[in-house]
């Protein structure tokens, strides 16, 4: 139950003087919905604005604050066109305050024709004319509230301005409560770091270092001790060891030897399983590198041990391909393998119920429809999470609460995720890790084209056709929206067909599930030799006859992205090529990645990079190794600060595991301010 003491921080927005339903809307698009959002919504930076009396007193570019008096109202040519209200200064300068979309109906009202207005905001020049686009303040002359010379900039939604921020942010900050101190007092004074409500108070008035690190450090410290609290109440669990006899993994006939990491990642789950706490093991893989096999192994040790074993997969695609492949390997043990995805309806679907619940089904495969209430099994033993990030605690507390015994937990992610997003999103797991690839397997040659050669390479495509081999050809997004200038898949799959004719087929997140299932069913069975295709194909799509992949836009992918996407060829023993189509405007980081991709294919490599070229942006892009599970901290900080939170997050549970202590009591604290409670509730009276 969340400390009383902190009510106030998680009471709804609209508790704040001024927030209605009408101002509710863009606080929720900027996931400010209670008091303690706002108090963490901190400004992006500040701005020192100087008072001058004319223009000629001011140049371009800086941050003044001006009376002026309003002259002409100019409307655009058509609905899409600014609004301008011309002004003079006292010396008879001419000021264009510029306005957009709606906000030049409210500007109209604000700036009557002859009236006298102060208005602050950025100097710049358009044309011949200076102007001030969207002023911050416009305000009467004699209101005094113009704001401050320096002024906190808050990121904004349509429907808020920067003074209603700062109000909102000013009564959240009133609410703070006094907080128990849960940073170690050693590293506090070290770092000079100031208390908990000081540093949030601090952040709004000023561009203060040592208050952000103190706040991202209580975020860093938070995840850290949630996952460790995790994992010591995994460790006090009691599962059920699974110990195979080799019965059924001596009759694999896999085309291909073991490479050293499947052999050493195969024993290390072997030895959890073993063991009667249920295992929870991160199991990192590089594209084409055999998570697949080391998967069955696993689920193989649970089948001799008479145990059933189901997969999970974040979409229907994956799921399937999983299952194709698991059935064609696992055949000559005989284990019966089914599929379960919620399209699945009447007798087929009860017959698979069946024999999950009578144990028939030794191991099944599916989306998130395999863990619904109606789903019951004899004896789940071990459960493979693919794409781990894709799921949530919550579902994952649904996988365990279908065995008789809470089942050992196998995750898998396709991409190499640095050290760093490791520690952040997957501290509670121990992980194995593929770092070689299968033998036999050929470079990709990776070549870098403008798109003004895209002529030039549809033919190449034509040719790669004509010799009966097979093509991807990805791009970023799915329809061309206005104003867009992005390649679609649409827009690019119906020039492709005018080509290629019914050689071509069509894969994109938004189609409906039988049209893309028929689609990829074409493909992989050789019917349609050209695949267009949004990244949905990311991951999971296995046609080892493909040998050819063309991604457009290349630029606008991430490298960790461009590398998963590129390891959709090169799954057979044919040279592969990827062909990457870039844009006639390339950046120094565009060009940095292209040129690394056809420098390497070592994804651990690649992650790294990424990691570095993305800065604090999107880490790895949102849907490969996972979103950071931190709103504060940066990727500069969790660089300098995870290790000491974690090795914190460890000698407090050393030292007082149960949080009953001054310092525990006040870890409590900071786990249900940072919504990491569950680690809360896995202490035995938490």
């Amino acid at each position: 139950m969340r400390p009383e003491i902190l009510n106030p921080l998680f009471a709804e927005v609209d508790t704040l003087d001024g927030v209605g339903p009408k101002l509710r809307k863009p606080l929720e698009k900027l996931r400010c919905t209670r008091v303690r959002d706002v108090a963490y919504h901190w400004p992006e930076r500040f701005v020192t604005r100087r008072p001058v009396d004319t223009l000629d007193d001011a140049g371009e570019g800086e941050q003044i604050i001006i009376a002026l008096t309003v002259t002409e109202h100019r409307a655009g040519a058509s609905r899409r066109a600014p609004f301008r209200a011309l002004a003079s200064d006292s010396a008879g300068n001419i000021l264009a305050l510029t306005f957009f979309g709606r906000s030049s109906f409210t500007a109209k009202k604000e700036l009557p024709v002859g009236e006298k207005r102060r208005v602050a905001g950025k100097l710049e020049r358009y044309g011949d004319m200076l102007q001030m686009v969207h002023p911050d303040h416009v305000l009467k002359m004699e209101d005094a509230a113009l704001g401050q010379m320096r002024e906190p900039v808050y990121s904004l939604a349509e429907g808020l301005t920067q003074p209603r921020m700062a109000s909102l942010a000013a009564q959240a900050l009133d609410k703070l409560p006094a907080l128990p101190e849960w940073i170690e007092p050693g590293l506090l004074a070290k770092e000079k770091w100031p208390d908990w409500r000081e540093a949030l108070r601090s952040v709004h008035a000023r561009d203060d270092e040592a208050a952000k690190d103190r706040l991202a450090y209580d975020e860093l410290l938070a995840n850290a001790l949630a996952l460790q609290l995790v994992r010591a109440d995994n460790r006090r669990k009691r599962g059920r060891a699974l110990a195979g006899d080799g019965s059924l993994r001596g009759k694999l006939q896999l085309p291909f030897p073991l490479t050293g990491a499947q052999q050493r990642s195969i024993a290390e789950i072997e030895g959890d399983l073993a063991q009667d706490a249920p295992m929870l093991r991160l199991l990192q893989g590089d594209v084409g590198a055999g998570k697949t096999v080391v998967a069955l192994h696993a689920m193989l040790v649970a089948v001799e041990a008479g145990a059933q074993a189901a997969l999970l997969a974040p979409t229907e695609i994956l799921a399937r391909q999983h299952f194709e492949t698991l059935k064609a390997m696992a055949r000559p043990t005989g284990v019966e393998v089914a599929l379960l995805t919620g399209r699945d309806k009447g007798k087929p679907r009860e017959s698979i119920l069946m024999g999950l619940m009578d144990g028939s089904i030794q191991i099944v495969v599916g989306t998130h429809a395999i863990f619904q209430e109606a789903v019951q099994y004899r004896d789940l033993g071990l459960v493979v999470v693919d794409e781990q990030h894709r799921f949530g605690v919550s579902q994952r507390l649904q996988m365990a609460g279908k065995g008789k015994r809470p089942p050992h937990t196998l995750s898998m992610t396709a991409t190499p995720i640095p050290r760093t997003l490791t520690l952040a999103n997957y501290g509670e797991m121990e992980v194995s890790r593929l770092d070689e690839l299968p033998p036999g397997r050929q470079a990709i040659d990776t070549r870098v084209v403008g798109m003004d050669r895209l002529p030039e390479v549809v033919e190449a495509v034509g040719r790669h056709l004509a010799s009966g081999q097979q093509a991807y050809w990805v791009c970023p997004m799915v329809r061309d929206e206005e104003g867009m200038e992005k390649a679609a898949a649409e827009q690019r799959f119906a020039a492709l067909k005018a080509r290629f004719d019914d050689d071509v087929v069509l894969v994109h997140g938004q189609l409906e599930p039988a049209l893309k299932d028929a689609a990829m069913a074409r493909f992989a069975a050789g019917d349609a030799r050209l695949l267009v295709a949004t990244t949905v194909i990311e991951v999971g799509v296995d046609v080892p006859a493909s040998t050819l992949i063309v991604i457009e836009q290349a630029e606008s992918f991430g490298l960790a992205q461009l590398h998963q996407l590129r390891g959709r060829v090169g799954r057979g023993s044919e040279k592969s090529v990827c062909l990457l189509l870039r844009g006639n405007q390339l950046s120094e980081t565009g060009q940095r990645r292209l040129a690394l991709m056809r420098e390497t294919q070592d994804g651990f490599r690649i992650a790294e990079e990424d990691l570095e070229l993305r800065g604090g942006g999107e880490l790895l892009g949102t849907r490969q190794s996972g979103d950071t599970p931190f709103r504060i901290a940066t990727l500069e900080q969790m660089q300098r600060l995870l290790d000491p939170a974690t090795d914190d997050a460890r000698l407090l549970m050393e030292r007082d595991s149960g949080l009953e202590g001054e310092r525990g009591e006040a870890a409590r604290i900071l786990l249900y301010l940072h919504e990491r409670d569950m680690g809360v509730r896995t202490l035995r009276g938490g």
